[in-house]
């Protein structure tokens, strides 16, 4: 049920991107993780277990597709790259020190309650830090609001590279503005026959599935 909820999550969640930006998604995602994570350990039958692992499949759907776009877009651009891929690595490490964790309350009374319970601190713990952290600034200016966004990228780069960077992120903002009025005229059904499209979504759906 986990990964019922997590594509009802990936799918919400790119919505939500557009419409509300990318803080508030993860604060959200955050929040169902550990609504999900409270109702599993506190639970009295089966019933409130899925629905628990639900409320974790949304919050994990939700912020598997969330935070690499906000690190790409807020992070400064020398270390982007690094960053990104540490997001990867910090999941994966998350999940062995899962095991671990699991491992020690082995043999604690109420076992599989603390398993359960101690997922959602994590996740308490990232939506507090969360708050400290400003929006994405390429969002930011592609909704208008291009005082805040130059705000946030004088706090990320030096005074001589915010200049610079203003006028990519403009460049790159526009453009992406043009292909979106030019995607409007496309139909999905005739994309999906082109080859190299249809390659392209089968490997990367396949290698999900596999995953």
């Amino acid at each position: 049920m986990a990964v019922a909820g997590a594509i009802i999550g990936a799918a919400i969640g790119g919505w939500l991107n557009d419409k509300f930006g990318r803080k508030s998604p993860i604060l959200i995602a955050d929040f169902l993780f550990f609504v999900g994570a409270v109702i599993m350990a506190s639970a009295m039958n089966s019933a409130l277990l899925i629905v628990g692992r639900v409320f974790v499949g949304l919050g994990v759907g939700m912020a598997s597709m969330t935070a690499p776009l906000y690190i790409s877009e807020a992070s400064p651009a020398k270390i982007r790259g690094a960053l990104v891929s540490t997001n990867g690595f910090l999941i994966t490490g998350g999940q062995f020190l899962s095991y671990l964790i699991n491992l020690a309350f082995t043999k604690a009374p109420g076992t599989w309650r603390w398993m359960l319970g101690v997922a959602g601190l994590p996740a308490l713990l990232q939506f507090i830090l969360m708050l400290l952290l400003p929006e994405s600034p390429r969002w930011l200016y592609r909704k208008g609001r291009q005082e805040e966004a130059k705000t946030i990228l004088r706090k990320i780069y030096s005074a001589e590279q915010v200049e610079v960077e203003i006028q990519a992120l403009k460049e790159l903002v526009d453009k992406e503005i043009e292909e979106n009025k030019v995607s409007e005229n496309i139909n999905l059904f005739k994309l999906y026959k082109t080859k190299t499209v249809r390659r392209g979504l089968i490997a990367g759906a396949g290698l999900q599935i596999f995953q």
